[in-house]
């Protein structure tokens, strides 16, 4: 569900639309602070398995056999104002002739896997086009000349093979090349930065001219982050290209953190935390961002 809260608001805010219906009189709507809203007759934006024919296959909670379906009635309310439906047609019309984009890990993938079914639904039938090559995922509207892309690269830095060995490299951004002439950038990075051993996809790091075999997490992410900024500034015609950076999910991995010590993981949760605050607390990395 947060998948998709995240996927409505970025596309709200970068569209122009006044989704606000009602707003306070004290002016302007927080749409993060909210609440979500249970009503059985509330329908998704798209039913996985009959709206959505490219549905890669671990998205498709029903068909996996999810035995609840509460989840698909939850609707997201912030306090001071109402967030109407989500306008397919709207949205494809308003970025007619354009590139967005989607650059970083399962949280980005997740985004644009969600944004294209939510598209087609509202165009069921229209032709499509869709291709892989490498990192990248190419979602086309040929009616409307709209690309949708997905761009995997978890870290946003790059990790290139040197003398048989990975290396993370924190003042590298060779990977961008692809990222420019795109209307709309939308950015993640963080939890592949924590993975160790096996799943840790890099041998050493660098930084400037030092390498090391390991060094604080925290620190590479700042200075990862400052490679990309900079490579913004001086890569990008901000008055062209609209950038997002997106804030980081919480773990998940200490029920404690929402409240039910029962669970281990969120593996078994099946109905979202009240209230619009984490009751674990803001993710430490929220600092740099």
């Amino acid at each position: 569900m947060g998948m998709l809260l995240n996927s409505y608001i970025v596309v709200s805010i970068i569209v122009g639309v006044h989704v606000f219906e009602q707003v306070h009189a004290d002016g302007g709507c927080n749409i993060y602070r909210g609440r979500w809203v249970y009503n059985p007759l509330y329908r998704p934006a798209y039913n996985a398995t009959s709206d959505c024919p490219f549905i890669e296959a671990e998205f498709n909670c029903l068909n996996n056999g999810r035995p609840d379906q509460q989840y698909l009635h939850y609707k997201w309310q912030p306090y001071s104002c109402i967030l109407p439906r989500f306008n397919g047609r709207n949205l494809l019309r308003r970025l007619r002739g354009k590139k967005m984009m989607f650059v970083g890990d399962s949280l980005s993938l997740n985004q644009w896997q969600s944004l294209t079914c939510m598209l087609y639904k509202a165009i069921p039938g229209a032709k499509y086009s869709l291709t892989r090559q490498g990192p990248l995922s190419t979602f086309t509207f040929p009616a409307y000349n709209v690309s949708l892309m997905y761009n995997r690269n978890a870290f946003l830095v790059d990790i290139v093979f040197e003398k048989k060995a990975r290396v993370l490299k924190l003042n590298s951004m060779n990977g961008g090349v692809s990222w420019k002439g795109v209307d709309v950038l939308i950015f993640n990075s963080w939890h592949w930065r924590l993975h160790t051993g096996r799943k840790q996809p890099w041998d050493f790091i660098q930084d400037t001219n030092k390498t090391y075999k390991d060094m604080n997490r925290m620190v590479a992410y700042e200075k990862a982050l400052k490679t990309w900024a900079r490579w913004v500034n001086s890569n990008l015609d901000l008055t062209k290209t609209m950038v997002f950076f997106q804030g980081v999910s919480p773990d998940h991995m200490n029920s404690n953190e929402w409240g039910d010590p029962s669970q281990k993981t969120c593996k078994q949760e099946t109905r979202p935390v009240n209230g619009f605050k984490y009751p674990g607390g803001a993710h430490p990395v929220g600092v740099w961002l």
